[in-house]
């Protein structure tokens, strides 16, 4: 079995990020678990183009390769999401992070999780945060297998959307 490489990505890999959103969602979908980031394939949504395009070409992005294929991306910023409060230090926040429906249980996730450690260690950050859908608790939970500690709810308004969107910010001390 082939191990995952680990690279920096950039603006060459906005479609690729995509792709793995659009699958995602899709399988989202099948599973009637809408509530995360909705039924709209990423790519129908021109903000949501604009959004990966932003952040593969002004952060940090690192992607998963297998077998020469992309199979995951991890953003990095050292600024988190805007409905979210900054930490009272400096810290890496995981803006997205986004595997392979294909490559499940390959332990993608976990090793862009490690890589992000690292960089975090290499910058001399010691606070690694992320936030993510909580309206299920299944994504929660899954962070936590990956190290991290829940710290706060938040109701996220989004400009269309009726209901707010349930998130939790998570952390882990590197």
């Amino acid at each position: 079995m082939d191990s995952v490489r680990i690279r920096a990505g950039g603006p060459d890999d906005a479609a690729a990020t995509t792709d793995l959103l659009d699958t995602a969602v899709a399988w989202l979908v099948d599973q009637g678990r809408t509530g995360q980031w909705g039924s709209a394939p990423w790519s129908s949504q021109p903000a949501s183009v604009r959004r990966i395009r932003r952040y593969t070409t002004d952060l940090t992005v690192r992607v998963a390769e297998l077998e020469g294929a992309v199979v995951g991306v991890c953003v990095l910023s050292e600024t988190p999401q805007p409905y979210v409060t900054p930490a009272d230090e400096r810290e890496l926040y995981i803006m997205l992070l986004v595997t392979a429906r294909s490559s499940t249980g390959r332990g993608i996730g976990a090793t862009l999780v490690d890589d992000a450690r690292a960089e975090a260690v290499r910058r001399g950050i010691s606070l690694l945060r992320t936030d993510c859908y909580d309206g299920d608790g299944a994504l929660v939970e899954h962070y936590r297998k990956l190290g991290f500690r829940p710290v706060r709810s938040i109701d996220v308004h989004v400009p269309g959307r009726g209901e707010p969107w349930p998130c939790r910010v998570l952390e882990t001390r590197v």
